[in-house]
């Protein structure tokens, strides 16, 4: 597609053609694919956890080219600093002032490799820009290109080496997935092919970057009606009356949760909201943004697991009535 204006339907064949294109590289991972995917049209950002090899890195390349964004790297490590990430001014003697030199964030898609493997203060470095879409330095706010899309990897933080991500800095993710295992035919239809570090580099772009805001557009105008927004009320009250949470879902965690929703709906052709959007994509914008108290994740630690997590959106989508 080369046209800078694509009616619905275009957009919509485009995207779902993407999403096959991307279920040909991560085998058996559809539900995954089709989250990150929903992440990348609600103008969100992805955190995927998971152990090193198990496809974080290539899903990020994958949606890169098929989405044809402009896609950047940086490797955390203990050493980073904030500025290797948002730039530096450098003084020029010659002119006399001092010039702005950009670091690797001003891009489209930004793969944050291992992000729990750099300091704190270096993480929050991604706060303002994946918030505002903008770095400020020097007292000057520069505009990050869009779309702008983060993409951060990190393994999990009993591994040695790893600082977990503060809260404020979850927060900005609008979803958490984690990929796990391959089942066992598609992992042998993996070896079969071999590699796909080739595979990825030759993906089709499916469709261009004007026009993944096109549909970023769309997604803003899926209708959610008083009733559904009264359910996505109720979800976010039972986090915060019900006892097994040690602590709730903020208002923004529930304004990310209709953005999210509205973005599923889309993808189904849909345009507007129904109950099965909300409840396909809560645990992925939700669980990292609550905690089980001590009691219910059964590990004597008010920090609770992705299991107990996992456990109260069960309960949630159990308890919860959809009609009030």
């Amino acid at each position: 597609m080369e046209e800078d204006v694509f009616t619905p339907a275009q957009l919509h064949g485009a995207v779902r053609q993407a999403l096959e294109v991307l279920n040909q590289v991560l085998l058996g991972k559809a539900e995954q694919v089709e989250l990150a995917v929903t992440c990348l049209l609600s103008r969100g950002h992805l955190l995927i956890e998971d152990l090193p090899g198990m496809g974080k890195t290539t899903l990020a390349h994958a949606l890169a080219q098929v989405f044809g964004l402009q896609p950047t790297r940086i490797q955390f490590t203990s050493d980073l600093l904030p500025a290797d990430i948002l730039g530096v001014s450098v003084f020029e003697p010659g002119q006399g002032t001092f010039r702005f030199h950009p670091g690797p964030i001003f891009t489209q898609l930004l793969l944050a490799d291992e992000i729990n493997r750099t300091t704190p203060k270096t993480q929050s470095a991604l706060l303002e820009a994946m918030e505002e879409g903008q770095v400020s330095l020097d007292g000057v706010s520069r505009p990050l290109p869009e779309p702008f899309f983060v993409i951060a990897t990190q393994n999990p933080t009993h591994q040695l080496g790893t600082f977990p991500l503060p809260e404020s800095q979850l927060d900005r993710f609008l979803m958490r997935i984690t990929l796990g295992y391959p089942a066992a035919a598609a992992e042998r239809e993996m070896l079969m092919r071999g590699g796909t570090r080739q595979e990825t580099a030759n993906l089709p772009v499916c469709l261009s970057a004007r026009a993944l805001q096109q549909v970023q557009k769309e997604v803003e105008q899926v209708h959610a009606s008083a009733s559904l927004v009264d359910y996505v009320q109720r979800l976010a009250q039972f986090t915060r009356d019900h006892a097994s949470f040690s602590y709730g879902l903020s208002p923004r965690g529930a304004l990310a949760l209709l953005r999210a929703a509205r973005s599923h709906a889309w993808l189904q052709g849909r345009k507007h909201l129904l109950p099965e959007d909300v409840q396909q994509i809560m645990t992925a914008v939700i669980g990292h943004r609550v905690r089980a108290s001590e009691e219910a994740s059964g590990l004597g630690s008010a920090t609770g697991s992705s299991l107990s997590v996992a456990r109260l959106m069960a309960q949630m989508k159990a308890q919860v009535d959809v009609l009030g």
